[in-house]
């Protein structure tokens, strides 16, 4: 079935309304507090069906709080949100039944084996792991030889797949992924990438949430989010192109002093350790590369080398923090 068939008998089958039939999940004017700590702060945005939604942010900054309000675990303080049409206060019935929800750690039964795991969450949704195989068969099917093992033996990737495979087993309409690839080695993140595009594919709307700024570009929108504020909504091309300053990658045979003496300048508006060189963020015509060189060489650094880089998420990210 294509993916614009299947998302119109979801909305045909819910009877939304026009105005917002695109609309999977909607959050308006969120907020939630523990004691003293504000963990959201008014937070606004749509995800449309068929759509891999991207909640892109460090620890701490308010994504798990999000994803529990939303799956109809935790209250909010204040605001309205809906998911699939339904109320997450008032309709969590209705909601359990068609989200699939994947926590960011790994909370199936580790003393049962993998296909006991996916039985026991199969039984709980009232259906089988025959009635809805071909959802999970991709993903499963690398997991199957190890049907017989138990969950909490299994890699960090094995779990990964197995914790997706009974996420799916109810045949949801909306899956919400929080950090599904923390701590995962980069082959296993590539594949669980892999899968949750022919997820999509099938018109199953995605909400994951990730520390990983690499990850951006796999999805279709993102929310870059800190201290509990969205900084900007946007596909991740149009953050990268929206990107006004100039960007320069600066080392130096002392880069601890490299990265101190860049921020002193008065015209450098920014300087962050990005890997192996310093990323120089610069608003001001004024200062060149010529004469940032000069500056650097009159403060006794050696083996100097500084280009003009292209932005990355990270770089947006940073930017937009700043100016928070």
């Amino acid at each position: 079935m294509k993916v614009d068939s299947y998302i119109q008998l979801i909305l045909s089958s819910m009877n939304i309304s026009d105005n917002n039939s695109n609309i999977a999940i909607h959050c308006e004017s969120v907020s939630k507090n523990y004691g003293k700590i504000q963990a959201l702060k008014n937070i606004n945005f749509d995800v449309n069906f068929g759509e891999i939604f991207g909640i892109i942010g460090p620890d701490g900054a308010g994504k798990t709080t999000l994803f529990r309000i939303l799956t109809t675990l935790i209250l909010a303080e204040s605001g309205t949100a809906t998911v699939n049409g339904f109320d997450v206060v008032k309709d969590y019935k209705k909601i359990r039944e068609c989200v699939g929800y994947m926590p960011g750690r790994f909370s199936l039964y580790q003393d049962l084996t993998v296909e006991e795991n996916l039985e026991f969450f199969a039984t709980v949704f009232k259906t089988t792991i025959e009635q809805n195989y071909d959802l999970i068969k991709d993903i499963y099917v690398q997991i199957e030889p190890f049907k017989n093992r138990r969950a909490g033996k299994l890699s960090g990737g094995m779990k990964q797949k197995l914790a997706l495979s009974c996420a799916l087993i109810h045949k949801p309409t909306v899956l919400f992924l929080d950090e599904p690839t923390t701590g995962v080695d980069p082959v296993s993140r590539k594949e669980f990438w892999g899968m949750l595009q022919k997820l999509r594919e099938q018109g199953i709307t995605i909400l994951v949430s990730t520390p990983y700024m690499d990850e951006a570009s796999l999805c279709d929108r993102i929310a870059l989010i800190q201290d509990g504020q969205f900084l900007k909504i946007e596909t991740p091309e149009n953050i990268v192109n929206q990107f006004a300053d100039k960007l320069w990658a600066a080392k130096s045979a002392n880069m601890h002093k490299l990265l101190q003496d860049l921020r002193d300048h008065n015209l450098v508006k920014s300087a962050f350790a990005f890997g192996d060189s310093i990323h120089v963020t610069v608003s001001s015509e004024q200062l060149s590369v010529g004469s940032l060189n000069e500056y650097l060489v009159g403060l006794s650094h050696k083996y100097i080398e500084i280009h003009e880089i292209k932005p990355t998420i990270e770089d947006c990210f940073m930017g937009l923090s700043q100016t928070k």
